[in-house]
């Protein structure tokens, strides 16, 4: 594994999404109940940027059409997405953000 250093936890509040680029890879950060899980930013519907969407109860909704995907697994929840994102995993230490984006989170 190679985890990067992305944040610092107390920059991505809870029940909010916030955009990164690690590697090349636009990840979007959400904090649900203070655990962190890190996904794809891009809506596998039409590219859509699902760091802007709102979070609620661990699904991310993509601000275009609609879309929800679980934001442990990645998994694409309603229509018009089909597809799922790419979920990576993510740790906590001392207080910063690491995202490993080489892998993806166990399903």
């Amino acid at each position: 594994m190679a985890f990067e250093k992305v944040t610092r936890a107390q920059d991505v509040a809870e029940g909010t999404a916030k955009v990164f680029t690690v590697e090349n890879t636009r990840i979007a950060v959400c904090n649900v109940g203070g655990k962190f899980f890190a996904i794809d930013d891009i809506c596998t519907h039409d590219n859509g940027p699902l760091g802007e969407g709102e979070l609620v109860d661990g699904e991310i909704e993509c601000p275009r059409h609609g879309a929800r995907f679980d934001v442990k697994t990645g998994k694409a929840l309603c229509l018009p997405a089909v597809k799922p994102v790419n979920a990576y995993p993510v740790e906590e230490k001392q207080g910063e953000l690491w995202v490993d984006v080489k892998e993806r989170a166990k399903k």
